[in-house]
């Protein structure tokens, strides 16, 4: 049955890309549809990633306030305990919260929501399979279908004992002992949130440094602050298999160097990332090209080689995050309607939400030496800013790289509380092309923990006052 007499823009995918997307077109006058096959809006990130790991991690740090270090502030607490059901309902309560107003914000703005999997089947036309079953006409398709977890042979998903970041945010009980593969940013977050409520964490990483996308000397940084709070890591390091005993144990063989070495576990995580989700959209036969990687390519209209056919978020090149996605999305749209849309990627923050956080925008230092820029570098430690000591916090470090010859800011990393919130004036400062100095120069509360950007920002050129 057909919907309607016809759409300007059908998208495939409700998360943080396409019901942006989807709105905005909606704003921009368009009549849109949005087809997902899940029963609830916001796609991975909203359901089962960004948000419900946030939940957890601000409730387990709570946790672990009140049993280790509220006692130093005046604050002594007795008889802390655990009710992790509690945790978990209200991490489902924040999650159905947000995917509902996603509704509502659809019922808002005059999106159709159809419930079902969509299928591309050729230029103009998305067949639909399910709930709202039919077939859509449509002047444009969006494809934002997103990502999902990568397995990794030897150690396939049961869903029980080996899983992926979707059921490692569910457990029932705190497992005794767990086993994360892969130091990214998912498997270090889940780790610490499991570490704080009483895991035994154990991390094993196939690369010689966690989180290698990022700043090397903060990576480093991060890994000695997370040792102390209990996760272990053993790098240059792979999980080969696991085997279920008579007895329930679950041994993993892991590989370090040639020697290999079995250990027993409880659960293990396997987060080593993330793939484009591809399959049954139809791509192929509609011609839509894909890449080694098995990314949908787009060129810089997001359009794919199928003319009036567009992708956007983790299924085309770049970082799988959804707040990128979500700016490729409003880009897209108003591209579509005749605007100047555009998205700055050299100006895409990344951050991860361990304790302290790690949050970086531009390049890394590693990047620019590769590349053979000539840069200027202001660092700042955290210890020695005002706020940071009234919250009794110590570790973290703030790092500014700007060009040698121009100043203009190349990168910011920021390894500290609330880098999560600091980094977003950075990537306003380099959305604009503003310089150090500009940061330098620019006022900031007293006390505050952004002082230390400002600080960092003076030590490109020789003039921090605090060290």
């Amino acid at each position: 049955m057909s919907k309607g007499s016809g759409y300007d823009l059908v998208v495939i995918g409700a998360g943080p890309g396409g019901y942006v997307a989807a709105i905005r077109a909606a704003q921009l006058g368009m009549k849109v549809a949005c087809v997902e096959k899940e029963p609830t809006l916001g796609g991975t990130c909203l359901r089962i990633g960004c948000i419900p790991s946030k939940a957890l991690l601000d409730s387990s740090e709570l946790y672990e306030q009140a049993r280790e270090r509220l006692e130093v502030h005046g604050v002594k607490v007795a008889g802390v305990e655990l009710d992790l059901a509690t945790m978990m309902r209200r991490k489902d309560k924040v999650v159905k919260g947000l995917t509902g107003g996603i509704a509502s914000l659809f019922k808002k703005n005059g999106v159709t929501h159809l419930r079902g999997t969509a299928r591309v089947a050729a230029a103009g036309s998305v067949e639909v399979s399910g709930a709202d079953a039919g077939a859509l006409a449509a002047k444009s398709i969006l494809i934002a279908s997103g990502s999902e977890p990568m397995p990794l042979p030897g150690l396939p998903f049961d869903g029980e004992r080996v899983v992926s970041s979707e059921e490692a945010l569910s457990f029932d009980a705190v497992p005794g002992r767990l086993l994360v593969v892969g130091a990214g940013a998912i498997g270090l977050e889940i780790g610490s949130v499991w570490a704080r409520l009483g895991a035994e964490v154990r991390v094993v990483e196939f690369l010689d440094r966690i989180l290698p996308l990022m700043d090397r000397e903060l990576g480093a940084a991060l890994k000695k602050v997370l040792e102390k709070q209990g996760l272990s890591f053993r790098l240059s390091a792979s999980a080969q298999s696991a085997t279920i005993g008579e007895d329930g144990a679950l041994s993993v063989t892991i590989d370090a160097g040639g020697k290999t070495s079995t250990e027993t576990f409880d659960k293990v995580l396997v987060a080593i990332g993330r793939r484009p989700f591809t399959a049954g959209l139809g791509l192929e036969a509609a011609g839509v090209r894909l890449d080694a990687k098995g990314r949908i390519e787009v060129d810089e209209r997001f359009q794919t080689s199928v003319p009036g056919v567009y992708a956007i978020g983790d299924v085309i090149r770049g970082p799988m995050l959804a707040h990128k996605a979500e700016e490729e999305g409003v880009a897209c749209a108003e591209r579509l309607a005749g605007q100047g849309g555009h998205v700055n990627y050299d100006a895409i923050p990344s951050v991860v939400y361990t304790w302290p956080e790690f949050a970086s925008v531009g390049k890394t230092e590693e990047e620019c030496a590769e590349q053979g820029r000539r840069v200027k570098i202001g660092k700042f430690p955290f210890f020695a800013n005002g706020r940071m000591r009234a919250m009794e916090e110590r570790d973290g470090l703030v790092k500014v790289i700007a060009d040698a010859a121009t100043d203009r800011l190349l990168g910011v990393h920021i390894l500290g509380p609330r880098a999560s919130d600091l980094i977003a004036e950075a990537a306003l400062a380099m959305e604009f092309s503003a310089s150090a100095e500009d940061l330098a120069r620019t006022c900031h509360a007293h006390p505050t923990l952004p002082e230390a950007v400002k600080e960092a920002a003076l030590g490109v050129a020789g003039r921090s006052i605090h060290i």
